[in-house]
């Protein structure tokens, strides 16, 4: 396992990989479905609770003041990201088929991650409030904005998205944080005390979600529609996606000079993608039977990003050590 760890490989990527093979070979289907459903949703609800308890006050000012990194996170995220991800689309689809490209189009709209790029920017010598800031603003922000772009992209396409989504969508997401927000001042500080429970809830919601959508998948037979050589080619272009989305950001980052603890927000930040926002959200705008084909651009991003960002994180902090280690040593 450790030397798992150092290639980036952790317990929760091979959980999610084994939550992916259950749901292919293993799929709930019926009344059990149902109830899956039902837990889902309070699971995620229960994130965002969370999510909004531990978001301070003073990390939101901190965070704001620096108008510059917030905007320059907020245009890659929902400015650079959907116009890659219609190239794509217009160079791959023809190859990738219909659902895959939408799922393409669908993973290119969403907020940024709030946990892992938090984490990974602390880890990495980051500004850490620019970098909470940076991530809850995409994501509450995303409640609206990536179901109206998805809308767009639909309507282009002759589909819509209808308002009970959206409204489903806040409730799950917007109106827990929120909840959590206001009962901060009481349930704050217990939220701070059991970090690994936050994690567990984080990290839970998630394979409940994934279980669900690639079950659904199995269930209407979707995954024997797709050819081998489509999902093979679709690795490719998320892994160049993502290689593209944080070569743009590294460069950004260095040609307006920004300082490294910046530099270190807007790469994690702005190259991510969230699977705890995603997945719900797509949940309520897609049918269950294209659940599957939808969030897999999404699953193998997010398994991609999460590889290469603990790698680069994990190589800055050693740099980091090593550069004090050298400050403290006697002048020969």
């Amino acid at each position: 396992m450790t030397y798992l760890r150092r290639l980036g490989i952790d317990t929760y990527m091979l959980l999610l990989i084994a939550t992916v093979v259950i749901g292919l070979v293993l799929p709930v289907q019926g009344v059990a479905a149902d109830v899956l459903k039902q837990i889902t949703f309070w699971a995620v609800a229960l994130l965002f609770f969370l999510y909004g308890a531990k978001l301070d006050a003073a990390s939101i000012r901190s965070g704001m003041l620096n108008w510059r990194l917030q905007g320059l996170t907020f245009a890659a995220t929902y400015l650079l990201f959907p116009l890659l991800g219609l190239a794509f689309a217009f160079m791959f689809g023809g190859v990738l088929g219909p659902d895959l490209t939408f799922g393409l189009i669908f993973l290119a709209v969403l907020p940024s991650t709030i946990q892992s790029s938090i984490a990974f920017t602390g880890m990495a010598g980051g500004n850490v409030p620019a970098a909470i800031c940076a991530a809850s603003f995409s994501n509450l922000i995303g409640v609206v904005l990536t179901p109206a772009l998805v809308a767009v992209f639909l309507h282009q396409g002759g589909g819509a998205i209808s308002g009970a989504a959206v409204v489903k969508i806040a409730l799950q997401i917007l109106l827990p944080f929120v909840i959590g927000q206001i009962s901060r001042p009481i349930v704050g500080d217990l939220v701070k005390r059991h970090k690994a429970a936050t994690l567990l809830v984080d990290r839970g919601a998630i394979l409940l979600i994934v279980y669900s959508a690639f079950s659904a998948g199995t269930v209407s037979g979707l995954w024997y529609a797709i050819p081998g050589t489509s999902l093979i080619l679709l690795y490719g272009v998320v892994v160049l996606f993502l290689a593209l989305a944080m070569g743009i950001m590294t460069f950004t980052g260095r040609a307006l000079g920004l300082p490294d603890e910046d530099r270190a927000v807007l790469f994690f930040c702005g190259s991510t993608k969230s699977l705890a926002s995603g997945l719900p959200i797509a949940t309520a705008l897609v049918p269950a039977a294209t659940l599957g084909a939808t969030v897999l651009p999404l699953m193998l991003y997010h398994l991609t990003q999460l590889f290469v960002c603990a790698l680069v994180a994990q190589r800055k902090s050693q740099a980091l050590a090593d550069a004090r280690d050298e400050s403290v040593l006697p002048a020969s």
